[in-house]
């Protein structure tokens, strides 16, 4: 029988008490504390969204969030637009085409199998997506966001996305349980590429990125 422990039974009790659907909320919060992730008037994309904790936050500081969750959520307001999709589905960049976020944000969690190995490569290949959606619509010098479990292939990840960003960081909220594995990626200052003219085999024109 599972038993939860002091931590999270005092962060749930936390969260229904202040109106969240769950205890993520203070993992954002502090993570916004530290960093400064979220500001007044900001355009804000929230990746898994469900069920809509970090979209309650985010509504309250930001000017506008889009959430993007296949599962639905309850949460709603003037300032929020929910997209129920799979984030993993080749349309979705197609609904945010043209808009440019301060923010990206990514509390994504597999479906987790108990075998840790297993288990940290699907939470990479989710925090791999997020990071190629984030690419694709952060503003120069916007942040990001990323939950990811703990692993080799995380650390290669994170010195692989470094060179797009002013500054990287692993953090750690308090709300995360002792025994999780999951930590998260804080990245400000988006740097876009850089395209010039560049040689490649298999055209006569191509453009390299810096």
């Amino acid at each position: 029988m599972y038993r939860k422990d002091r931590k999270e039974e005092y962060y749930t009790k936390k969260a229904k008490k202040e109106g969240y659907p769950a205890r993520s909320v203070y993992k954002l919060k502090e993570i916004d504390e530290t960093f400064g992730v979220i500001k007044e008037g900001d355009l804000v994309l929230d990746l898994g969204s469900a069920p809509g904790s970090w979209l309650s936050y985010i509504s309250k500081k930001a000017g506008k969030v889009y959430g993007i969750d296949e599962n639905e959520t309850e949460i709603g307001g003037d300032n929020i637009v929910f997209i129920r999709k799979d984030i993993n589905d080749e349309s979705v960049l197609d609904m945010i085409r043209g808009l440019k976020f301060d923010s990206v944000v990514a509390d994504l969690s597999p479906k987790t199998t108990g075998i840790r190995f297993l288990d940290s490569g699907l939470s990479l290949e989710l925090s791999e997506r997020a990071f190629f959606i984030a690419k694709k619509v952060l503003k120069e010098g916007g942040d990001f966001v990323c939950k990811i479990f703990e692993s080799q292939e995380s650390s290669d990840f994170i010195k692989s996305i470094g060179p797009s960003f002013k500054m990287i960081k692993r953090f750690r909220p308090k709300a995360v349980l002792r025994k999780s594995k999951e930590f998260y990626i804080v990245a400000k200052g988006f740097k876009k590429s850089k395209l010039t003219l560049g040689d490649c085999s298999e055209s006569s024109f191509c453009v390299k990125v810096k």
